[in-house]
């Protein structure tokens, strides 16, 4: 079996390692759920939990309290504990090593006494239009509007308040690591959708924070970028160890000891890397969640500004493509929320996950172009399609077939549809090549829909493995595994780990392009691409 498989734990004792305190677990915060996952050195799941929990939009601002970070935390990790006894008879108390990831970017401000300045502005917010702009002409490299240092200077130019008490920023990730252990650190590949990194530097881009510096608002602060940043490690660095304080902060109870090293903090899309092993030169992956984003490992510097194309790295620090998009499953989701209310409507009891899993499969019985069908799943603005506000939408023509399967196709195809944007320029335009691309994320968990509509959106084969449903807590673990080895270990580094320990011999199932679902959803994006003009007016018009 591989050592991917969530449902593997014959080939080990999980109950020794739990009780021996040599067990790994890896936190990730994501936009729709916290989750927890507990394994071993060679990666195999010993345990799981997870907290559902929502971005609220409070003053035009999307955000999540600190107290609902917290909260939230706190109930997964019981869930997890009580996953863990279920399944080995034994209390968690002791970790071998431990990890936390977290949506990228974003904006947490806090001041010299630790407190936080202003509400946590999250990926989502697009509202840093004129700073991202500023930036990109001073760095000469594509700036995102959700970078940390978008936010920052947006913050500057509007005169906020709060921006002469800054002590330092992070994201989420590398909050929760600080109060975890201290250390104001952030992996690398974290680090990079907070600043530039130089990749033969592995930390902040030197020419570019002296070019941030002397932009003439900024250059009037106390301070310098460099004293805000949080220190930038690789995979495996001592990033601390958690502390009896971080410990309680995990486990109200008092059970979880403190002690246990902790991994330098990762962003979602560090962590889908590891969890798809796709962190060498043409290697890449797809995570799909509420935001969806596809990592390419870049073997050659792109030819020029692509605003389409954020330049990101891997955990270990080499340069990588991100095509990122605000929207992916968010609609989709709420569109399954209420088809199912039918089945109790009509009194009948049904498996929900059996329910999706059908209406999935029924969707791949309509062709790719789904009979004329568009939906636009923008629940918030897509800066990929150039859309400034989200308004999703359903249309269709007066004679398109309005049925069941072309309906379901067409919410398939529109969650990838902006990511097939930006994908299209990486791999038309730019010919980046990629000899594999691994997808994961929730969608994908019925077996080989979502993955044949992304195949045939991308016209590149899509594998999809074990953990396609565990995603990047399961990566963070494994990065957290990988921390606490021994140096002598570690061989060939973090990809050789995973490599030869993690992924030596994964089973994974890959769906090619079909030509006639690469033709009709090329079909489908064109029409998809004309009809943007009417998401935009809805964004202006409709309230």
């Amino acid at each position: 079996m591989s050592a991917m498989t969530g449902t593997d734990t014959t080939a080990v004792d999980g109950a020794s390692l739990i009780r021996d305190g040599k067990a790994h677990l890896g936190i990730e915060f994501g936009s729709t759920r916290i989750k927890a996952a507990l394994v071993d050195a060679d990666g195999r799941l010993l345990g799981s939990g997870a907290h559902d929990w929502e971005n609220r939009y409070v003053e035009q601002n999307w955000t999540y309290g600190l107290d609902e970070v917290w909260g939230g935390l706190q109930t997964c990790v019981a869930a997890l504990q009580t996953d863990v006894e279920a399944r080995w008879g034994v209390h968690l108390e002791r970790l071998g090593g431990l990890g936390i990831s977290a949506m990228m970017h974003g904006y947490l401000a806090f001041d010299a006494q630790g407190e936080q300045l202003v509400d946590f502005r999250t990926w989502r917010n697009t509202y840093t239009t004129t700073a991202a702009a500023r930036l990109t002409q001073a760095f000469g490299q594509n700036i995102p509007l959700r970078w940390s240092v978008s936010h920052l200077l947006h913050a500057v130019l509007e005169g906020e308040e709060h921006i002469e008490r800054l002590d330092h920023i992070t994201t989420l990730a590398g909050y929760v690591h600080w109060k975890l252990t201290g250390r104001k650190v952030l992996g690398v590949g974290d680090a990079s959708g907070v600043f530039p990194i130089d990749s033969a530097t592995g930390s902040y881009d030197a020419t570019m924070v002296a070019a941030f510096d002397a932009l003439p608002e900024v250059a009037q602060m106390p301070w310098k970028i460099g004293d805000l940043l949080p220190q930038v490690l690789p995979a495996g660095a001592d990033a601390g160890s958690l502390t009896d304080e971080g410990a309680r902060l995990l486990d109200p109870s008092g059970s979880l000891q403190a002690g246990a090293p902790v991994a330098p903090p990762e962003g979602d899309a560090g962590t889908g890397m590891v969890a798809t092993n796709s962190i060498r030169p043409g290697t890449g992956n797809v995570s799909a969640g509420t935001s969806a984003f596809a990592m390419v490992v870049l073997d050659r510097e792109l030819t020029g500004i692509r605003e389409e194309i954020d330049l990101v790295t891997t955990p270990a620090g080499d340069p990588v493509a991100m095509i990122h998009t605000n929207n992916c499953t968010g609609d989709l989701d709420a569109w399954l929320g209420m088809l199912g209310e039918l089945p109790a409507l009509m009194g009948l009891e049904v498996d929900r996950e059996e329910f999706y899993r059908r209406l999935f499969g029924h969707a791949l019985e309509a062709p790719a172009d789904c009979d004329g069908l568009l939906s636009y799943n923008y629940l918030s603005g897509e800066h990929q399609t150039g859309v400034a506000t989200g308004r999703p939408l359903f249309l269709r023509g007066q004679d398109s077939g309005l049925k069941l399967a072309s309906f379901m196709r067409a919410q398939l195809n529109a969650a990838f549809a902006a990511l097939a944007c930006g994908m299209k320029v990486l791999l038309e335009q730019e010919k980046v090549p990629l000899t594999s691309l691994f997808a994961h994320g929730g969608i994908f968990r019925t077996e080989g829909v979502a993955q044949q509509v992304l195949a045939d959106a991308l016209n590149t084969p899509v594998a999809v493995g074990d953990t396609a449903g565990e995603g990047g807590a399961w990566g963070m673990a494994v990065l957290a595994a990988f921390t606490a080895l021994p140096e002598a270990e570690r061989g060939a580094g973090l990809a050789g780990y995973l490599e030869e320990r993690v992924f030596s011999d994964a089973q994974v199932t890959t769906r090619d392009p079909e030509a006639e679902g690469v033709a009709g959803y090329a079909s489908w994006l064109e029409r998809y691409q004309a009809g943007l003009a009417v998401e935009r007016l809805a964004g202006e018009v409709l309230a």
